[in-house]
C-alpha cells in the first residue's frame, strides 16, 4: 500500500471560489492544509451541488468567509494514504460529505453521531485544528481524516452516489433514528427538491405509502409516474389537503424558506412527527393546540453520522436506488447555482470536476 510519502511537502490545488456574498465562484489556487499519519489525499472526481452550497456563499446565515470554495457531495479517488490509514487504499472510490471533523470526546462522538457535536469542522467555510480554512469539493483535490470517508460501493458510479452524500443520508437519518423504516407507514415529502426526491425513493424502497405535498401542480407527473409517489398534493387545494387529515405518520419537510406549519401538522396521526430539513434563517409559527392535541413532535435532522452514511449506501446499491442527476462541467457552475435557486433542475446538478479545466 502506498503511503503518504510527501508529509512535509504542501500541496496545492485549484477549486472555484466564491469572494464575496455576490456568490459568483471563478478559479482560485491554494494550499492544502498540513497532513497527518490518519489523513487521506483524495482526487475529485465529482460533486453535487445542494442548497445550502447557496446559502453559505451569498452569507445568508451571516457566518461566511471569504474567498469560500463550496461543495460537500464529494466522490472521488484515493491518491495517497498517511502511515497509520487503515479504512482505504490508493484506488478507492471514496465519499465525503459535510463533515471533516469533531472533537472525539463529547457525548455525540461517542455515541457515533459526530454531525451532533458541537465543535465540528464543516468541509468548507470552517478551520481546521491546524489553523488552515477548510475547502470543500468544487476542486481539484481535498486532504480529509479517515473517520470522515466513506468508501462507495463497488458498482455505484461516482456521479450518481456524490448526491447521496448529503441529500441520500439526510432523509436516511431521521427514518432509522425515529424508527420509521418499518414496511406499511404512511409518509409525506414536502417540496420535491435534490433531498425530497431522494425521501421519495428511500422512504419507497422501505415499503412505505409517500405522499409529495407541492406548492404547484407542476411536478405531479413526475412525482407519481418517475419517482414512484401514491399520491401527490398541491398545499393550496385546502379540501384535498383534508382529506389527509389525520393520516400521516412522519412528514420530511424539505423546504428552505418561511412557510407556515399549521396546514401540514393537521395531517399528522397521533404522534406523528415533522421532520424539519430546510435551513430557513426566520423563525417558523404554530399554534401549540395542534401539537397539542395530537402529541405530535416538530424536530429537525441534520445530515447523518458516517455510520448511516455508510448503512444508506448499501441500503441503495442493494435496492438499485439512484439518485436523478443532471452532469455539468465546472464552467457551468454558476448558471447551475442559479438554476437551483429557481428549482430548475431534475433534482441535483453534479459538477464533474475531473473532466473539467479548473484553471481558467
Amino acid at each position: 500500500m502506498q503511503k503518504m510519502g510527501s508529509l512535509e511537502v504542501e500541496k496545492e490545488t485549484t477549486g472555484w471560489a466564491a469572494r464575496d456574498p455576490s456568490g459568483i465562484l471563478s478559479p482560485y489556487t491554494y494550499t492544502l492544509r498540513n497532513t497527518g499519519p490518519e489523513d487521506v489525499y483524495v482526487r475529485v472526481i465529482c460533486c453535487g451541488i445542494c442548497h445550502t452550497d447557496i446559502h453559505q456563499i451569498k452569507n445568508d446565515l451571516g457566518m461566511s468567509n471569504y474567498p469560500m470554495v463550496p461543495g460537500h457531495e464529494v466522490v472521488g479517488e484515493v491518491v495517497e494514504v498517511g502511515s497509520e490509514v487503515t479504512k482505504f487504499r490508493v484506488g478507492d472510490c471514496v465519499g465525503v460529505g459535510v463533515i471533516v471533523g469533531c472533537c472525539k470526546t463529547c457525548r455525540p462522538c461517542k455515541a457515533d453521531i459526530e454531525q451532533y457535536c458541537n465543535k465540528k469542522i464543516w468541509s468548507y467555510n470552517d478551520v481546521y485544528t491546524d489553523g488552515r480554512p477548510t475547502q470543500g469539493g468544487f476542486a481539484g483535490a481535498m486532504v480529509v481524516h479517515q473517520q470522515f470517508v466513506v468508501k462507495i460501493p463497488d458498482g455505484m458510479s461516482a456521479e450518481q452516489a456524490a448526491p447521496l452524500l448529503c441529500a441520500g443520508v439526510t432523509v436516511y437519518s431521521p427514518l432509522n433514528h425515529f424508527g420509521l423504516k418499518e414496511s406499511g407507514l404512511r409518509g409525506a415529502i414536502l417540496g420535491l427538491g435534490g433531498v425530497g426526491h431522494m425521501g421519495v425513493k428511500i422512504a419507497k424502497a422501505m415499503g412505505h405509502h409517500v405522499t409529495v405535498i407541492s406548492s404547484s401542480n407542476k411536478k405531479r407527473e413526475e412525482a407519481i409516474e418517475h419517482l414512484g409517489a401514491d399520491e401527490y398534493v398541491v398545499s393550496s387545494d385546502s379540501a384535498r389537503m383534508q382529506e389527509f387529515a389525520d393520516s400521516i405518520d412522519y412528514i420530511i419537510d424539505t423546504i428552505p424558506v418561511f412557510h407556515p406549519l399549521e396546514p401540514y401538522l393537521s395531517l399528522l396521526k397521533v404522534d406523528g412527527k415533522l421532520i424539519l430539513m430546510g435551513v430557513i434563517n426566520t423563525p417558523l409559527q404554530f399554534v401549540s393546540p395542534m401539537v397539542m392535541l395530537g402529541r405530535k413532535t416538530i424536530t429537525g435532522s441534520f445530515v447523518g453520522s458516517i455510520k448511516e452514511t455508510e448503512e444508506m449506501l448499501e441500503f441503495c446499491k442493494e435496492r438499485e436506488l439512484t439518485s436523478t442527476i443532471e452532469v455539468v462541467k465546472m464552467d457551468y457552475v454558476n448558471a447551475a447555482l442559479e438554476r437551483l435557486e429557481k428549482n430548475d433542475v431534475r433534482y441535483r446538478f453534479v459538477v464533474d470536476v475531473a473532466g473539467s479545466k479548473l484553471e481558467q
